[in-house]
């Protein structure tokens, strides 16, 4: 059985993030998930908790018909030593066989431990950033068409726009 490991943010889980998730299934039996700054929330950069996080995934890989018993979403904070940081995410997550990233410092940090790293086939990048959803968000924009529609409604069911916005704004 070949398991691979696919990390991110899931800041918010988007469109590309499930295309990715995808064509890891097609070369792997299982995934692992890891949901990583799993520690970080209410922030610009991390608005959502780990906990929300792998709700967000969960939902969206039933919308996509995806077999939920081929993968493992697993949270994993920050140690905030690069040298230390793979063996963190060994010690969270069931054995892995391949890493998949187009992160260049993951993919040093795991070819160092002897991982075969493989690129994520690319989803409309340029549109699907977490960066780029989070601003559209922020300032009114269709950031909806970017994410599954499982995860919009549970964005908004949480408040996850408004929370934003409050996280935004300044003190007076």
């Amino acid at each position: 059985m070949r398991r691979g490991l696919f990390v991110g943010r899931f800041q918010p889980v988007h469109l590309g993030h499930v295309h990715a998730i995808k064509t890891a299934l097609e070369e792997c039996d299982e995934l692992v998930i890891v949901v990583g700054s799993a520690q970080y929330s209410y922030t610009l950069e991390n608005p959502f908790t780990a906990g929300e996080r792998i709700e967000m995934i969960h939902r969206a890989l039933k919308e996509e018909g995806i077999e939920l018993d081929r993968v493992y979403v697993i949270p994993v904070p920050d140690v905030g030593e690069h040298a230390v940081w793979v063996a963190r995410v060994k010690s969270f997550c069931p054995r892995f066989h391949v890493v998949y990233t187009n992160n260049p410092l993951v993919k040093r940090l795991f070819e160092e431990e002897k991982y075969e790293v493989k690129p994520v086939n690319l989803y409309q990048r340029d549109l699907e950033m977490g960066t780029r959803i989070r601003e559209m968000m922020l300032r009114g924009g269709d950031w909806e068409r970017l994410v599954p529609r499982s995860v919009a409604e549970y964005i908004k069911s949480i408040g996850g726009v408004e929370r934003l916005r409050t996280i935004a704004q300044k003190d007076y």
